[in-house]
């Protein structure tokens, strides 16, 4: 079984296509854009699990109404289709597509794939290494929390989740934060490459060891290097 791997062939054979739709777009009830080639990323991955891998259910982003249903089954496959897509709709390469797979409960593969920079992280895979002293945050910070932060880093906000944990996780960044709480689509696979990486993960204030966590909430969370 090599679920992300064939996800990664499938978003490299239509990437051009769903780049394409970026200008087709509307508001969703919290504000935020989806776009056109969020659907059909979703649209392609869903059909093929369905045929593919008919014993395993999508909790993703953009399925709302599924997802507490489909967290509860034994194994489960959480999507984020486009994470970024403000980045995306503007016209950024800096945006991703997240895949988690959970076999009985417990974590089988992990992908963190940013298509338009040819850059793919994949549970299993050995990757180079940097040092840095760049802190990566999240865009949903407030001014007041930016005056918090703490001295002697060198700060990024870049608006992507997939982007940032892939940079902590190669060490590009020295770490990445959440204060402000981001549902599992966005960060369970970075968080589980983090961990299979020998990073420090924290998830609500407590390490986090790989656990499937419920899709209806909000986790705040730090990924530092050692």
């Amino acid at each position: 079984m090599n679920i992300c791997g064939e996800i990664k062939t499938l978003i490299t054979n239509n990437i051009k296509q769903v780049c394409s739709l970026r200008n087709i777009k509307r508001k969703k009830e919290d504000d935020s854009y989806v776009s056109e080639g969020d659907l059909l990323f979703e649209s392609l991955i869903k059909t093929y699990l369905a045929v593919h891998y008919p014993d395993f259910f999508l909790v993703s982003e953009e399925s709302p109404e599924l997802n507490t249903l489909h967290v509860k089954k034994a194994n489960v496959i959480i999507l984020d289709p486009i994470d970024g897509t403000e980045n995306f709709v503007s016209g950024l390469k800096e945006w991703g597509v997240a895949v988690c797979v959970y076999k009985e409960g417990k974590h089988q593969q992990s992908m963190l794939a940013l298509p338009e920079l040819g850059c793919y992280l994949v549970t299993g895979e050995k990757i180079e290494r940097y040092e840095s002293r760049i802190a990566g945050i999240s865009s949903s910070l407030t001014r007041e929390d930016l005056l918090k932060l703490e001295p002697g880093f060198e700060y990024r906000i870049i608006g992507c989740c997939v982007y940032n944990m892939y940079n902590v996780i190669t060490g590009s960044y020295f770490s990445f934060e959440n204060p402000k709480g981001a549902k599992i689509w966005d960060i369970i696979p970075g968080l589980n490459l983090a961990i299979e990486h020998g990073l420090n993960v924290i998830v609500n204030d407590k390490p986090y060891h790989g656990e499937l966590l419920d899709p209806n909430q909000r986790y705040c969370f730090k990924i530092w290097q050692n």
